[in-house]
């Protein structure tokens, strides 16, 4: 399986970064893992709603603009969003495992900005998913996507992790 993690924004923080790096070296035996990066926009103080969803869809150009290969492939597209659909460890790694069966080899999970996502992001995906209905910096949300995908990983392969 391949799984891409499309994310708006750098990772600046190292302990951010180390746990990343962590995460796709225990993912490695389970996965061709795929990180992909698109700059934010600068976001003026006190922007208008407008501004805001101006600035949403030029993220949302530039993340299209670098999945545009795998899309037309048929990739299946994964939202994270707070209005999606809340799965518990093992729904999600039956989710995962579900796809693979069904002959989907590549899966695209989606982390918005800190303004979001675009609409435009939003209606391409296959499926919204929330972690929780609290808002959570983009940054940790990657670390926590990826930790769930490797706990996701080990719940298929039936072996231990810690609880």
């Amino acid at each position: 399986m391949r799984i891409t993690i499309a994310c708006v924004g750098k990772m600046k923080e190292k302990f951010y970064r180390d746990a990343i790096a962590e995460y796709e070296k225990r993912l490695s035996r389970y996965c061709k893992l795929e990180i992909v990066e698109v700059a934010d926009e600068k976001t003026p103080d006190n922007a208008s709603e407008l501004v805001e969803n101006q600035i949403k869809e030029k993220e949302a150009e530039r993340v299209l603009a670098r999945l545009e290969k795998p899309l037309k492939e048929g990739a299946f597209v994964c939202a994270l969003a707070i209005d999606g659909k809340q799965l518990d460890s093992v729904e999600l790694s039956e989710k995962i495992e579900a796809l693979g069966i069904s002959g989907t080899s590549h899966i695209i999970f989606l982390i918005g900005g800190s303004l979001g996502m675009s609409e435009t992001l939003l209606k391409r995906a296959d499926m919204k998913l929330s972690f929780s209905k609290m808002t959570f910096p983009h940054q940790l949300m990657r670390v926590i996507l990826l930790e769930q995908i490797y706990r996701g990983y080990r719940i298929m392969n039936h072996e231990p992790y810690h609880k």
